[in-house]
Parts: C-alpha cells; sequence; structure tokens
C-alpha cells in the first residue's frame, strides 16, 4: 500500500528577482513535501527566502522554474483567474498586521471571502461568518469594528477570516509578531486546536518559542533549505546562528 500523496508538493522551485543590475536568487532548487494535517514552522534570517516560499506556497507568487502541487494540481501554471480561486478556496491567511478593513464589523470582516465567486446565500454566509467567530472565542465580539478591538482579538478576526472558507492550508506569517506575551501565548494555543483538529498549517516566524509550538521546523538560508525537523528551540536557534555567521544575507 502506497503512501497518500502530500498536500504540497514542491520540486525544484526557483524564484529570481533582479533589482538594480543585481540578480537575487531567492528560491534556489526548493524539494519540499508537505502531508495533510501537519503544523509547519519555516524559520531564517532576513533575506533567507522564507517570505518568497510563503508567497509560492499561498499561490500569491509563480515560480520562475520548477512545479508546486496543491492536492495534486500543478498550481504554478495556472492563469491568473484561476489562482485566485485556489487561494479563495484552498488557503486562507494570517498577516502580522491583521490587514483588517477599518470600515466594517468583525462579522462583516469574516464574511468577506465568501462573497467571492461563492454560490452561497446570504442567512448561509451570515451562519457561516458567526460559527467562525464563535470558533475563535470571539462570537460576543461581532459587531465590533477593529478600532473597538485589542491587538489579540483583531487576530482571532483575521484567522476566522482564514478558516470560514475551511481552507486546506492555514498561511501565518508572523502571526504573533505585533503581540505581547500573554496574547501571544493565547493565539498559539488557538493554533495548536486547530492543528488538533487536522488543520494544516504553515507559520513564519522569527521567534524559537513559536516554532518549538509546531510539529516540524524548516529552516532556510540562501533561497535553500538547510535544516527539517522535528522542534527543538535550542537547535533552531543555533542553525540560524550557524547560517547567518556564514554570511547568508540579513
Amino acid at each position: 500500500m502506497t503512501d497518500p500523496a502530500p498536500l504540497l508538493a514542491l520540486r525544484g522551485i526557483r524564484r529570481t528577482y533582479h533589482v538594480g543590475g543585481e540578480t537575487i536568487r531567492a528560491l534556489d532548487g526548493v524539494d519540499l513535501d508537505v502531508p495533510e494535517g501537519q503544523h509547519v514552522a519555516v524559520m531564517g534570517s532576513s533575506g533567507s527566502g522564507k517570505s518568497t516560499l510563503m508567497n509560492i506556497l499561498g499561490c500569491l507568487d509563480r515560480p520562475d522554474a520548477g512545479s508546486y502541487a496543491l492536492r495534486g494540481q500543478d498550481v504554478a501554471r495556472l492563469s491568473g483567474r484561476r489562482l485566485a480561486a485556489v487561494r479563495n478556496r484552498d488557503i486562507g491567511f494570517v498577516f502580522q498586521s491583521f490587514e483588517l478593513l477599518p470600515r466594517l464589523t468583525a462579522h462583516q470582516n469574516v464574511a468577506m471571502p465568501m462573497l467571492y465567486g461563492s454560490t452561497r446565500g446570504r442567512r448561509e454566509v451570515r451562519r457561516l461568518a458567526d460559527a467562525a467567530l464563535d470558533r475563535v472565542g470571539l462570537g460576543a465580539r461581532r459587531h465590533h469594528r477593529p478600532t473597538e478591538l485589542s491587538g489579540g482579538q483583531k487576530q482571532r478576526v483575521a484567522i476566522a477570516r482564514a478558516l470560514v472558507n475551511e481552507p486546506a492550508i492555514l498561511m501565518a506569517d508572523e502571526p504573533t509578531g505585533n503581540l505581547d506575551s500573554v496574547t501571544t501565548s493565547e493565539i498559539l494555543g488557538l493554533f495548536d486546536d486547530l492543528h488538533d483538529a487536522g488543520q494544516t498549517i504553515v507559520l513564519v516566524t522569527h521567534e524559537d518559542d513559536v516554532a518549538a509550538r509546531a510539529q516540524r521546523v524548516i529552516v532556510m538560508a540562501d533561497g535553500r533549505l538547510i535544516d527539517d525537523r522535528a522542534p527543538d528551540a535550542a537547535a533552531v536557534r543555533g542553525t540560524i546562528a550557524a547560517s547567518a555567521a556564514a554570511g547568508v544575507p540579513c
């Protein structure tokens, strides 16, 4: 009996940028498999390629070479319209700066992804948005606008919005970067609960304690994967320090 295909599969991914007269290899032949249900943290110094990798995985950018299979479909060559449909259907995004629309309530922000290419009626949209807010413990704040919410509450709304379409992957880019230590612990606990419920999570972070909560830690340097292991905060910290000392761009 063969193992099931990974949810995400990258093969030979390359991404190059030309800045002035300089050529920057942001990704240099990356191979990566992520099984369904795994919680992965991606680490590395600034300039290591982790943000570019996140953009490729989130279908926000296309590689110059290589293949990216999501649920068995090579999405690297899809048209812009089909790629947008994949993002909306299969990928939920959580950002450091929350990216909430200030004039909308928490409920309206969460409902936004369901308004694009969806056949759901208003009642169903309302029910699903309420359920997503309840799931992150913020149902009582559904009618509040972002200016009326704390940083942790804003991030919970952002997570609810990311989850409302039941995505295959939850992509989180420094989701605790703007939060204090107590709120960080609460948000990481929420990610733990989501992972325990079977959600696939790919999370970019600079913080060792955040990475240590993941099931798997990937360390990047100079556009390549240089380490791939079960989490160990001290070991991850040492690998990043060694790559920086070796001259990896920061």
